[in-house]
């Protein structure tokens, strides 16, 4: 018998549309491992494998009670998941339908983005400065209605003097965070969640862990200026990056509120660059 005749006939049946399968596997796969890359999800992926392993060596070894136990902890740990994970399935799923195509907004031209951060340069380095403390969330692709709605209704130009002025201490407006949408702010005193995330430094207090919140839940930029020390600060998909320069922080925000392509081809782009 010829070796190679069930080679050549899997070869001859291959279609261009089975190419076309296994590209859209490989994308789909390679698209989740970024959703899941540095998330709780890879601790759990590593444990559901370690069970899996066991699972199929008590089933080799006809290992009876311990194979029930298993299966009767999958079951469990299967309805549990969509609870534990809330937050990162909430993420994943906002990640992937998002897109500019399905917004109503023209977005903020090159001109406006350049105005827009110059002038959160000029007022973060005089809250640094003068060591007030602010909270300033940046809207992207992800709306933030629900947190908007928690602060007093502002829909003012971003300008240094109504931010000066907002986050003077000891004033209404003072506690809370500041949404921007565009060049508009939209609200302030604002409530946020706080992450639960308990390997933070016990440095970082209320205001820090409200940014890496709202982080977490929604695809936001958050400058911080601490009260304690005037350290700038931003938050993006839930990680801290402390100890900012005013420059460091225009070329930060540039990146991230660079206007995306418009466009049907940018719904592939579920992980917005750094």
């Amino acid at each position: 018998m010829n070796m190679y005749v069930p080679i050549q006939g899997f070869i001859s049946s291959f279609r261009l549309l089975d190419i076309v399968d296994i590209l859209l596997v490989a994308f789909v796969l390679y698209k989740l491992y970024y959703l899941i890359c540095n998330t709780r999800a890879v601790a759990l992926i590593k444990g559901l494998l370690v069970l899996g392993a066991v699972t199929v060596v008590s089933k080799v070894l006809d290992l009876h009670v311990i194979n029930w136990l298993l299966q009767q902890g999958m079951t469990v740990i299967l309805v549990a998941l969509p609870v534990v994970f809330q937050p990162e399935l909430r993420r994943a799923l906002e990640q992937i339908g998002r897109g500019r195509f399905l917004r109503s907004g023209q977005g903020i031209n090159t001109e406006e983005l350049n105005r827009l951060v110059e002038e959160i340069a000029a007022v973060t380095e005089s809250l640094s400065k003068t060591r007030t403390g602010a909270l300033l969330v940046f809207e992207r692709e992800v709306g933030l209605n629900d947190y908007i709605d928690t602060g007093i209704f502002i829909d003012g130009t971003v300008s240094r003097e109504l931010l000066g002025n907002i986050f003077i201490p000891n004033t209404p407006l003072h506690d809370g965070a500041v949404i921007i949408r565009e060049n508009k702010i939209m609200a302030a005193a604002c409530l946020l969640p706080l992450t639960s995330d308990r390997s933070l430094s016990t440095e970082l207090g209320t205001r820090h862990r409200a940014a890496i919140g709202i982080s977490e839940m929604a695809d936001a930029v958050v400058v911080v200026v601490s009260e304690e020390t005037g350290a700038i600060s931003y938050t993006y998909g839930g990680h801290i990056y402390r100890h900012l320069e005013v420059k460091s922080l225009q070329k930060i925000l540039l990146n991230f509120l660079r206007p995306a392509p418009q466009g049907w081809t940018n719904i592939f782009k579920w992980r917005p660059a750094k």
